[in-house]
């Protein structure tokens, strides 16, 4: 069984999906979908089709700590989810993975306008890959 990342957004959704023995991530890859409950159900068939048990989902915190409107909008997307799923989203704390996920792609050489296309897919793999850390300690 493997293990999908979430990284939510208005317009865009990164996925990385971890490979069977749950140590690295196989494939990510952007969701283009503005519609919650579709995309919640399109989330739905890749998760049926990649066999994931586990269902990761970036909550977006203030540097304090604190929540404010987007987190509370994750956690409504959350609950679409498990609807789809009929899995329990792991909520997981994502401050900072955009931010190194542009510095990620600026470092190999993409152009900042470029960005756009992949930082979701590297956000969504930065969560994958701490959430793994995190279970096999």
């Amino acid at each position: 069984m493997r293990v999908m990342a979430i990284d939510y957004g208005d317009q865009r959704i990164g996925l990385a999906v971890s490979d069977a023995l749950r140590m690295l991530c196989g494939d990510a890859f952007t969701l283009h979908e503005w519609d919650m409950a579709r995309a919640a159900g399109r989330i739905a068939e890749e998760v049926r089709a990649r066999n994931v048990d586990t269902l990761v989902l970036g909550l977006p915190r203030n540097m304090d700590g604190s929540e404010g409107p987007r987190a509370e909008k994750t956690r409504v997307f959350a609950g679409l989810l498990r609807e789809a799923t009929g899995l329990d989203p792991v909520l997981w704390d994502e401050r900072r993975s955009s931010i190194e996920a542009h510095a990620i792609l600026h470092a190999n050489g993409r152009k900042r306008k470029d960005h756009r296309k992949t930082v979701d897919a590297v956000a969504a793999t930065l969560l994958l890959e701490g959430y793994l850390a995190r279970a096999g300690a």
